[in-house]
């Protein structure tokens, strides 16, 4: 069984580097195809909250690259500062994304709240589970309760990724739409944006799997041990 995982996490690690350098690649091109409009991505933002009637959210720049996102306790779009400032492809796709949330959160999209639900239990879960599903493999014969403890936690957290799934496409959809829609993009920028947020999409992808994965086999382990009683 060690040795399945040990396949299984291989497998998934090269998937991950995979998409991810793909992705780094791909920003690093369309970063270098400029907006026909000159807008920024920080206006590229305010533009589309504005047009989707949301004016209660601001737009700031956050340090760092790829932090990017939407924080819903105060209502603000975090630009990193690349995307904030510079005026492409890349930009445009990842700030009318980030948005996208915004908008979900707006018309209080379910699946959002569902994610916002379990963000405590997983917070929970990521400073724990690790140290329980050790402690109950190591334990699995003469408590193995325990190692139950420690799948139902990690469940969770899988719930998370799978949730996620939706949330992240349903983001790029409306970031799209948006951008096609009020015609912000011309034909080549609109592509370089579309496959910008697809590879994003498959780093969400990639880390379901691997969740998936490794709670199917913690759940090995505990039937396993529980026939060998």
């Amino acid at each position: 069984m060690g040795m399945g995982y040990m396949v299984l996490a291989g497998i998934i690690m090269l998937m991950s580097w995979f998409v991810s350098n793909r992705l780094k690649s791909k920003f690093e091109f369309y970063s270098k195809l400029h907006l026909q409009n000159g807008m920024s991505g920080a206006e590229i933002a305010e533009k589309m909250l504005a047009d989707n009637g949301i004016y209660d959210v601001k737009v700031i720049s956050t340090p760092g690259q790829l932090t990017d996102h939407y924080n819903p306790a105060d209502k603000t779009v975090n630009l990193s500062e690349a995307v904030y400032n510079q005026r492409n492809a890349a930009a445009a796709a990842v700030a009318a994304h980030e948005c996208g949330h915004a908008v979900q959160h707006a018309t209080a999209y379910s699946m959002l709240q569902l994610r916002s639900k379990l963000v405590p239990i997983v917070s929970f879960a990521s400073n724990f589970v690790q140290w329980i599903l050790l402690a109950g493999i190591l334990m699995v014969n003469t408590f193995p309760s325990l190692l139950l403890v420690g799948i139902v936690i990690f469940s969770a957290t899988t719930l998370f990724t799978i949730i996620t799934l939706p949330v992240e496409y349903d983001a790029s959809n409306r970031a799209l739409a948006w951008l096609k829609n009020k015609n912000m993009l011309n034909q080549a920028e609109y592509a370089g944006a579309e496959d910008s947020l697809k590879w994003a999409a498959r780093t969400y992808v990639v880390a379901a799997i691997g969740s998936i994965g490794t709670l199917l086999y913690y759940i090995s382990i505990f039937m396993g041990r529980s026939n060998d009683d």
